[in-house]
């Protein structure tokens, strides 16, 4: 081989050696997670934000859900935050709403063209009673029990939790698909955690002490940028404080939303969360991103090199897909299944087969793409 394909040899080897130790810490991560066990509690009231837009479909099943919960109904109020909705979501809660610790509110903000959910759970937070804030979406549905096991992951230490989401799946492909790898992307975010190194979580299920996002100044560092509200509001807590970051690994606590409906719905879902990998504020992670991004890139230039250049990329191609098919199993299905209701081992096949060229198109579609969301065009 002469000296560039020999270097590219070199650097696709360090890609793979590099993304097996981020598989290998995820897999420290959830053990340890798994493994952790929960303090006494601190807090004394709890305020749960429920942002919505066009969520007629779904508002009533949140409603209810939260309305059902087993937790003290003097302990905690649920605001729920009208995202400038343009259908008649809102006429529907209002209607319908007759929980004494159940509050509506309108956003004022409408006239912005970026970060509208942002704004709406700031306006949430100010008029907020609770001295720990939990959100979760207007299509998520809950466990009797949801609200009690988050709030117990509340030590005196912590002051940011992640909870666990689950997409709904009928036994449809593309559901069962979207499941699969919605839980995976909550799994590797609770590992990222467990190693404390926090990443990733999602707003549908998380918690965080009001002073301390008071402290840390909200949203105000990343308010020009849609997404983002709950893994910038997580980054900056870690890295700034000194309190623990927490994931809540209890069947109890997670909140079940629904896939997506299409492919084109499911492409700008992933297009809003990848729009904010290069905006984080700690570099050494959108580091992390690329070089995870470069591994995945270099499995189709490998096939490429072995038919071009030398059948040894065939040979580190086999040894990638399986150290990546072995490690990924275990945290899927072993672990994930620890959590989350059982995937199907075809499904997992079908998701191995389609994930390097799924993880290469988003990657792409999130740095370029504007996107849509809830009948709103979004600039990145």
């Amino acid at each position: 081989m002469n000296f560039i394909v020999s270097t590219l040899f070199i650097l696709s080897i360090i890609l793979l050696v590099y993304y097996i130790r981020f598989l290998l810490g995820i897999l420290k991560g959830l053990e340890s997670t798994f493994n952790q066990k929960d303090r006494k509690s601190e807090y004394s009231f709890i305020s749960v934000i429920v942002p919505f837009r066009n969520e007629e479909k779904n508002i009533l099943n949140s409603l209810k859900s939260l309305a059902s919960q087993s937790f003290p109904k003097t302990d905690y109020e649920v605001i729920f935050i009208d995202d400038n909705s343009d259908d008649s979501s809102f006429e529907l809660l209002d209607k319908i709403n007759k929980e004494e610790n159940f509050v509506i509110l309108k956003s004022p903000y409408s006239n912005h063209s970026r970060a509208h959910k942002k704004r709406a759970i700031t306006y949430a937070i100010e008029r907020a009673k609770g001295d720990i804030i939990i959100t979760t979406d207007a299509d998520c549905t809950h466990g009797k029990d949801w609200l009690g096991t988050i709030v117990n992951s509340f030590d005196r230490e912590t002051a940011f939790v992640s909870g666990p989401v689950e997409f709904k799946s009928n036994g449809d492909t593309f559901q069962d698909l979207q499941k699969l790898e919605f839980s995976s992307l909550i799994l590797v975010g609770a590992g990222l955690i467990g190693i404390n190194n926090p990443i990733i979580c999602n707003a549908a299920n998380l918690g965080f002490r009001k002073h301390v996002f008071e402290e840390v100044g909200g949203y105000d560092d990343n308010i020009k940028l849609s997404s983002g509200d709950d893994e910038f509001l997580m980054q900056k807590i870690h890295k700034t404080t000194n309190y623990k970051i927490k994931f809540c690994a209890h069947k109890e606590a997670i909140a079940l939303t629904s896939p997506n409906e299409s492919l084109n719905q499911f492409y700008q879902q992933r297009k809003r969360w990848a729009s904010k990998g290069f905006h984080y504020a700690d570099k050494s992670i959108v580091l992390m991103l690329i070089l995870i991004f470069l591994y995945y890139l270099s499995i189709p230039l490998q096939i490429l090199g072995g038919f071009i250049v030398t059948n040894l990329f065939f040979f580190l191609v086999l040894v990638s897909i399986i150290l990546k098919f072995i490690i990924e199993y275990k945290i899927v299905i072993i672990d994930g299944n620890k959590l989350f209701s059982n995937i199907p081992e075809k499904v997992f096949l079908l998701a191995e087969f389609f994930h390097i060229p799924y993880i290469l198109i988003s990657g792409i579609a999130g740095i370029f793409g504007n996107y849509k969301w809830k009948g709103r065009s979004i600039r990145r």
